[in-house]
């Protein structure tokens, strides 16, 4: 028993030795090639072995046939073992390169297609892990490309609806200095007017501002929805009723929401008046709110005559128009942009689908507690 230990204890203290000049080996040589950190640690592990057998050989006495033979035998399986080790860290850092050459289509706005046949399942799985970034990111330049886009078209509609009522009323301003007005009256009625659709313009501009830059603070309160749709409707019949158009209350439902009602007011507004310009006389608008499983949803219902299919996601973008005219009282684009921020800003959502005979905004809202 105690020639047992004492080869133990032998064969540890020479492996023990070979691991730490292995260790001190790796960190020397951290910053080199994966190719020689493999290697470094077969060599270590040969070593180990052949330093324990040593220890042991000559604690016992071998003969020095005994030695040889053991020696040789021991050199042998490190020159395999190191080839092997060689081979496979070669492998790896080729895989690496490879993963590494198609990570860098990244930074060049491109997208990432992984290697074939990835040395290891870490490399296969990282490579995996890369591919959904990389879809990630496309699909943020895709969002940022649609993004610039609509504040492209956004800027020259901008410009031309501020354009048209500034060159009407520098005309109007002209005739009253020089005093050939036929009726002063109506070019300051008039005057007045287009003040106040540009001042429309500008706080709507504001107002989306404030959204994308996520400085709109809400001040939420406890409000009855049969109150909020009822003061959205009384403030939409003027209008409702100088287009011919007929407002429907349908069903309300009195449920309790936890909004901002200045905001959301706004909303309802901004949809009223949205389904209102583009229902034809004669034509109805209902509104409805209702409780379901998902939260409060309030709805806009008009008689546009419906949206094609394939503008239907763009609706709330901001500045997107369709294929109404750019007139002023089209607006500028920017309702219905406002209208989502304002639902998301209250954790809900806004959404747009046909209905026969036109199409349905809806608004869902999370149902106070």
């Amino acid at each position: 028993m105690t020639d047992i230990l004492l080869i133990a204890l032998l064969a540890f203290l020479g492996a023990a030795a070979a691991g730490l000049l292995g260790a001190l080996a790796l960190r020397l040589l951290r910053r080199r090639s994966l190719v020689v950190s493999v290697t470094v640690v077969a060599a270590v592990a040969v070593t180990a072995m052949l330093a324990g057998t040593l220890a042991v050989a000559w604690a016992m006495f071998l003969s020095p046939h005994d030695l040889t033979v053991v020696t040789t035998v021991v050199g042998m399986a490190a020159a395999v073992s190191l080839i092997t080790a060689m081979m496979l860290g070669r492998r790896v850092a080729a895989g690496s390169r490879e993963l590494a050459l198609a990570a860098r289509s990244f930074g060049d706005g491109g997208t990432f297609a992984a290697p074939e046949g990835q040395a290891g399942a870490e490399l296969a799985s990282l490579a995996r892990e890369l591919a959904a970034t990389s879809a990630k990111l496309e699909g943020s330049r895709e969002r940022e490309r649609a993004l610039e886009a609509s504040r492209r078209e956004l800027v020259a509609w901008i410009s031309h609806d501020l354009r048209t009522p500034l060159a009407g009323l520098r005309a109007l301003s002209e005739a009253l200095e020089d005093g050939v007005a036929a009726d002063s009256g109506r070019c300051l009625r008039q005057i007045r007017t287009e003040v106040g659709r540009m001042n429309e313009m500008v706080g709507d501009l504001f107002e989306l501002s404030r959204i994308h830059a996520g400085s709109l603070t809400l001040a939420p309160t406890r409000i009855c929805v049969h109150d909020l749709v009822g003061d959205a409707l009384a403030g939409a019949d003027p209008l409702a009723r100088e287009q011919g158009v007929r407002l429907v209350g349908e069903r309300i439902d009195a449920v309790p929401v936890e909004v901002d009602s200045k905001e959301m007011s706004r909303v309802l507004g901004n949809l009223l008046v949205n389904a209102i310009r583009r229902t034809p006389p004669d034509g109805t608008v209902a509104v409805a709110a209702q409780r379901d499983d998902h939260g409060v949803v309030l709805s806009v219902t008009d008689g546009c005559g419906g949206i094609p299919e394939e503008d239907l996601p763009r609706v709330f973008d901001m500045g997107w128009r369709g294929s109404h005219a750019r007139t002023p009282p089209a607006g500028a684009g920017l309702g219905l942009a406002i209208v989502r921020g304002i639902v998301e800003a209250h954790k809900g959502r806004a959404e747009v689908r046909n209905v026969t005979g036109g199409c349905r905004f809806e608004v869902t809202l999370p149902a106070a507690g």
